[in-house]
């Protein structure tokens, strides 16, 4: 006789294995651009409990489990946001508070040169500078080429230098 937990594994396996292109589709469509790994298992839990809850009496599965997975990838993007909006501002704070004067001037031109960019440029910046992705790795969520990138960058950063010469003189 089978183990009935065992019999219910070997069957959500193949269920998972069937719906791992729809995890990776949200993650795409939610515009997930970092931390794959932890989306990819918040697809997954959220597949496995879509699974034990379905009533075959109130329709199709895949529709059900597209909404449940849905729904978990945004209520932990909303979780990581809040997070980042209690903790990220103290962590900035203590660093500038122990800058110097004249760093302290340099940070907040930066800050105020960054923010003149464009959002494709922030979105570089955001990966190379603090995900510290490779250009092959910024050309595939940019959608272009290594090529593409590195002109791109070469770009950005004269802008970027004949900006900070504006703002911090």
């Amino acid at each position: 006789m089978h183990d009935q937990k065992e019999f219910t594994m070997q069957e959500f396996e193949h269920v998972l294995a069937q719906y791992e292109p729809m995890i990776s589709h949200i993650i795409r469509k939610l515009n997930i651009y970092r931390d794959h790994v932890q989306y990819r298992q918040v697809g997954r839990i959220a597949l496995w409990q879509a699974w034990e809850r379905f009533d075959t009496e109130k329709g199709d599965f895949t529709p059900f489990a597209y909404r449940s997975i849905q729904g978990a990838m945004l209520d932990e993007l909303k979780r990581e946001t809040r997070f980042e909006e209690r903790f990220m501002p103290v962590i900035d704070d203590v660093i500038i508070d122990r800058l110097g004067a004249e760093e302290k001037r340099e940070h907040d031109g930066l800050l105020e040169v960054i923010g003149q960019l464009e959002p494709r440029e922030k979105a570089f910046i955001q990966w190379s500078f603090v995900e510290q992705c490779s250009l092959a790795e910024c050309a595939e969520r940019a959608g272009i080429s290594v090529a593409g990138v590195k002109k791109r960058r070469e770009r950005m950063m004269k802008r970027l230098r004949e900006m900070m010469k504006v703002a911090v003189p």
